[in-house]
């Protein structure tokens, strides 16, 4: 009688205000997720035909575990993938590492370590038990072993090489402070410094994991304790690197040792132009001094690093100095155990 709203008349005359019944239809007919219907028009007989397609929704990141014991390391990756809504069954899996462009479509994936997933769903002929890996194009194609079964929110994780040894170097770094404005200032205040802890894995070329490509992801460095538990020392983020490429990367700032940079002195004087019509020209002199306090049981070496900005020079210093580049120098201090070292000097800049 009426539709909206619903009013319907039964065979008895009673009325019924909602529609009568719910519809059910067979299973056949219903698509609960997408599909695609392809016809291939094939000028000779195929033995097989493979079908790609780039389809968004699934990452995948690496993550390597460093288990640290004296100069040696022990590295282990892991890829881990991870779906929001693509279901597969005993995919062939591969990922792509690298930097890919995307001109439609963008989203998080594209910003990810991994380029992308490929899923192939035709049996290999024999499936390989390590990940190999290889390079396509400008980037590194990673074959995971098995197939694999890829569930929405459910994880899956691989090992992407088996456990390598490299040798490892610690180092302690005192940064320098490059003033935003790009000129030095006046500041008599005690300014207490970070002192970084640097490593560095050395990935020599012809060795196991230095011929290795590593895919950017998070780096976990390990450290057992007196009882021999493993213990979480640092975590840092690396790029994509190269074969032959060491890994260097921050586990964090110092403990037990730590510096305090102070400015001794301060002086500026205006020098005429190079030529007539050019600006004049500004001369600043300043002093530091850097103390380490080091509450350790052994000595521990640590580099004082200075930014600089202008024409810039070291005028004299309580230790050597080494010029790193254009705008930093470095000092190299042997602080003693439980005890104190302390670094002076002058520099003059030019501007």
């Amino acid at each position: 009688m009426r539709v909206n709203p619903p009013q319907c008349r039964l065979r008895d005359g009673r009325l019924q205000l909602e529609m009568p019944g719910e519809p059910l239809f067979p299973a056949e007919l219903v698509r609960s997720a997408p599909e695609a219907e392809i016809v291939v028009d094939a000028a000779r007989a195929r033995p097989r035909t493979d079908i790609a397609y780039v389809v968004q929704g699934v990452t995948w990141e690496a993550v390597y575990q460093v288990m640290l014991t004296g100069t040696r390391a022990q590295v282990t990756g892991t890829a881990t993938v991870t779906s929001r809504a693509l279901r597969a069954d005993s995919a062939d899996v591969q990922l792509v590492a690298g930097s890919v462009r995307r001109a439609r479509n963008k989203s998080l994936e594209e910003y990810s370590p991994a380029a992308g997933v490929a899923f192939f769903q035709r049996q290999r002929m024999a499936d390989s038990i390590v990940t190999t890996e290889e390079a396509v194009g400008e980037t590194h194609v990673y074959q995971l072993p098995g197939r694999l079964s890829i569930e929405p929110s459910v994880p899956v994780t691989t090992a992407l090489f088996p456990r390598s040894s490299a040798p490892v170097v610690q180092e302690l770094i005192v940064p320098g402070v490059l003033p935003w404005r790009g000129w030095i200032g006046q500041n008599s205040e005690p300014n207490g410094v970070p002192v970084q802890v640097w490593y560095t894995i050395k990935r020599a070329a012809k060795t196991p994991f230095g011929d290795r490509p590593l895919p950017a992801g998070t780096v976990q460095l390990y450290q057992a304790d007196s009882s021999g538990r493993v213990q979480l020392i640092g975590e840092a983020s690396n790029d994509h690197t190269a074969p032959g490429r060491d890994l260097r990367l921050q586990s964090g700032d110092a403990f037990d040792v730590t510096a305090e940079r102070v400015q001794t002195d301060w002086s500026q004087e205006q020098l005429a132009p190079v030529r007539r019509g050019m600006p004049n020209r500004q001369r600043i002199t300043a002093a530091y001094r850097v103390t380490i306090t080091n509450a350790k049981a052994e000595v521990v070496n640590v580099d004082v690093r200075e930014a600089h900005v202008g024409s810039w020079k070291i005028m004299e210093s309580s230790l050597p100095v080494e010029k790193l580049s254009s705008t930093e120098s470095r000092f190299r201090i042997s602080v003693p155990a439980t005890g104190e070292a302390t670094l002076t000097y002058t520099v003059q800049i030019e501007s």
